[in-house]
């Protein structure tokens, strides 16, 4: 009962604390889109904005300033990390500084949560039992965020992987139309906006960076080293070496998605072999036990009364 009472009381106090921190993390946002609508800061569509090239790039939170100073001092650490933030949907320039302060924020307050739920309870565990408890729910705390970062970016990439295929194909169509790349870059970001929107929101960065002043060959770089996606690689090599060699960028296109849509259909006769490999272990551990019961049963019926028939 009063571990039932411990853990409701756990759960009470995380849950309130969560409430506040998203209270405030909406109140923080809301002020910061009022600051940017106020100054003109404004963008024709919201998936845009989020990976703008013109966003503020500035933490100005004096917390959130305080957290990169003190924790974040390393470089590449810091750009390793907002890569992967990036990979998981986290684009504002303080999504490390919010991602670090909640790393240690949960591994304060979880450990503080069950020291003071067991206080409240008077319950009294053994030294060792609570350092093994405690130091559990540290590591929880540290390594949940890091955890839900890398299911999440690999969410991402999968369907990543998965949409460019078809983006593909539709850049082709662009691009022998007569359209330029950055145009083409510009009309598949627009068009699949709803039915591809990982691949079109990474589209419209490509598009605002090449807008912003840097090259093609930068802004296909940015776009690889972004997405770290195998595909996206070969694609971004193509073009480079396409437009370094002088070749034609629409043939090159449509040699690399008929190449892409042969891998597409080889993954899926790869998945396809895989299931009665996989069928075979419920097979066994559930069809297989039940057809010898009933096969050998009744030979195991006879055979015990033919036993018990010779003892007597």
């Amino acid at each position: 009962m009063k571990l039932m009472i411990m853990v409701m009381l756990d759960l009470g106090i995380f849950g309130l604390i969560a409430a506040v921190v998203w209270f405030a993390g909406r109140q923080i946002e809301i002020r910061l889109g009022v600051g940017r609508r106020l100054r003109g800061e404004t963008a024709a569509k919201p998936t845009a904005q989020a990976t703008s090239l013109f966003r503020q790039q500035t933490v100005k939170s004096p917390f959130l300033v305080w957290i990169q100073e003190a924790f974040l001092t390393d470089s590449k650490e810091k750009q390793s990390l907002a890569r992967n933030l990036h990979q998981a949907g986290f684009d504002s320039p303080s999504a490390p500084a919010v991602y670090k302060s909640t790393q240690i924020a949960l591994a304060v307050v979880l450990p503080a949560m069950f020291v003071l739920g067991m206080k409240l309870t008077g319950s009294d565990l053994p030294p060792f039992k609570m350092i093994a408890i405690i130091s559990g729910f540290l590591g929880v705390g540290y390594l949940g965020p890091y955890m839900f970062v890398k299911g999440r970016g690999d969410n991402r990439q999968t369907a990543l992987q998965d949409q460019f295929p078809d983006a593909l194909d539709l850049m082709v169509v662009c691009v022998e139309a007569g359209l330029p790349l950055e145009a083409a870059f510009i009309r598949v970001g627009n068009d699949t906006a709803v039915s591809h929107p990982r691949i079109a929101e990474e589209y419209r960065t490509v598009t605002e960076e090449l807008q912003a002043g840097r090259t093609r060959q930068e802004a296909l770089h940015s776009f690889a080293n972004r997405t770290q996606v195998d595909v996206v690689k070969s694609f971004v090599a193509l073009l480079i070496q396409t437009d370094a060699l002088g070749g034609s960028i629409a043939q090159s296109l449509r040699v690399y998605a008929a190449e892409m849509r042969q891998h597409r259909m080889l993954k899926a006769e790869e998945k396809a072999m895989r299931i009665p490999v996989l069928l075979s272990v419920p097979l066994v551990l559930c069809i297989l036990p039940v057809i010898m019961t009933a096969v050998l049963l009744p030979a195991a019926i006879t055979l015990a009364k033919d036993f018990t028939h010779v003892v007597h």
